[in-house]
């Protein structure tokens, strides 16, 4: 996935310490990390036609990205 520039090391490049702690300790952390990453990637595999979604599946599983990483932001600028 690192050819993908919304993994949250590209989002968040300030935070990787802090991202990599946080997985490692808080669970909720780690299971909205784990979801942002699997939303992610069949984001990713719908826009290079690898899997095919129609255009309101793939916004719906972006609107569900943004929430996820804004949860995210929040515990990490805590």
């Amino acid at each position: 996935m690192s050819d993908n520039q919304h993994d949250l090391a590209h989002e968040f490049p300030e935070h990787k310490e802090k991202i990599h702690d946080l997985k490692v300790s808080d669970n909720h952390f780690r299971k909205l990390f784990d979801e942002y990453h699997d939303l992610n990637k069949r984001i990713h595999r719908s826009e290079q036609r690898i899997d095919l979604l129609s255009n309101e599946e793939e916004e719906s599983l972006k609107v569900e990205r943004v929430r996820i990483k804004d949860e995210l932001f929040s515990m990490l600028e805590k």
